[in-house]
């Protein structure tokens, strides 16, 4: 029973049949029907015009972004435990041409205005020191937590007063739009993020990722280095109608709810275990080797996360049979 990644969830169906309906279209890259139709997509979900791009994968979206926003000789502001930190096999520098990650603390893997401030402040301005160019918070978090509205304008506006580009990371951003309740607009471009990585293949996707660009004048080097990067598939067109499938009549927030809701299950059973709260669909839980061991003997799939703890996370395709006998299983340690 599998609770180690969403990553491995199934595909949607109505992602299926996108995939399928635009197997008949006659075109190649970007220059089709489907990819044409992104744009529009997504400036009615975050109520502005936006630029979007397909990419394959949240490593590409978050990399591409980054490079077009922070130059080879500058410093991209980041958690300690961010994706692109420890899970990204430095693909940020790779990308960038070089560009350095300037690591910041905070609790629960979240990014603070006064963090972010004395990291900023804690570089000479010479030319001896790398300069900090660019600011990346991931939402929801790498430990499952949701930056409210206010705490993403709070960054934005010492982004702005420093001159940082700002990137958010949404590999789970449909579970942090449905555990806060805040508009798209209002957690983004209203609170001076530039760029998103709006994650898909989490969610209901098979293989597509959006990178949407709050900040136009990104968006046609960024074209550029996706083509460079080998970036840009010639069926481009099949990431694309996954991408319109999951928006259309918000079935992206439909699967992010049937995710949360499973993880509040699963939270519910284990309230003295939570090392975090249970905002998106990420549990972090307090066990011993013995306890993980006996969950493992009865067939759930998870991993160890550190000494004494395990992560746990939920699917929108998560069997409710499968959710109620973990939360039995944890509830009887």
């Amino acid at each position: 029973m599998r609770f180690f990644s969403d990553n491995a969830a199934a595909a949607h169906p109505r992602v299926i049949d996108a995939i399928a309906a635009s197997n008949r279209v006659s075109t190649a890259y970007d220059g089709d029907d489907y990819s044409a139709r992104l744009d529009r997509a997504f400036s009615d979900v975050f109520e502005t015009e936006v630029r979007a791009l397909w990419v394959t994968t949240g490593t590409a979206a978050n990399c591409l972004a980054l490079a077009a926003m922070c130059p080879p000789f500058g410093a991209i502001l980041c958690h300690k435990d961010a994706h692109i930190e420890n899970d990204e096999a430095g693909a940020p520098g790779f990308f960038s041409g070089g560009a350095k990650l300037m690591l910041v603390d905070g609790p629960g893997a979240k990014v603070t205005p006064d963090a972010l401030a004395a990291a900023c402040d804690r570089v000479r301005k010479d030319v001896h020191q790398v300069q900090p160019a660019a600011l990346s918070i991931t939402n929801a978090t790498e430990y499952g937590l949701a930056y409210s509205v206010a705490e993403v304008g709070a960054l934005g506006e010492v982004a702005r007063s420093r001159s940082l580009a700002f990137h958010m990371d949404g590999a789970r951003f449909a579970n942090a739009i449905v555990s806060t309740g805040a508009s798209p607009a209002d957690v983004t471009w209203r609170a001076g993020v530039e760029a998103l990585s709006f994650g898909f293949v989490k969610n209901g996707g098979l293989n597509a990722e959006a990178l949407v660009l709050f900040n136009s004048k990104l968006a046609d080097e960024i074209a550029v280095r996706r083509k460079r990067a080998g970036h840009l598939l010639s069926k481009g067109r099949m990431l694309a109608a996954q991408i319109l499938a999951m928006l259309d009549g918000d079935l992206w927030l439909d699967n992010a709810r049937a995710a949360n809701a499973a993880a509040q299950s699963l939270a519910q059973a284990a309230p003295g275990r939570l090392v975090y709260p249970v905002e998106a669909n990420e549990l972090f839980l307090k066990v011993s080797a013995e306890e993980a061991a006996a969950l493992r003997g009865q067939g759930f799939d998870f991993y160890d996360w550190g000494v004494g703890e395990i992560r746990l996370v939920t699917s929108w395709d998560q069997q409710g049979a499968e959710v109620d006998r973990l939360a039995t299983a944890i509830a009887a340690l």
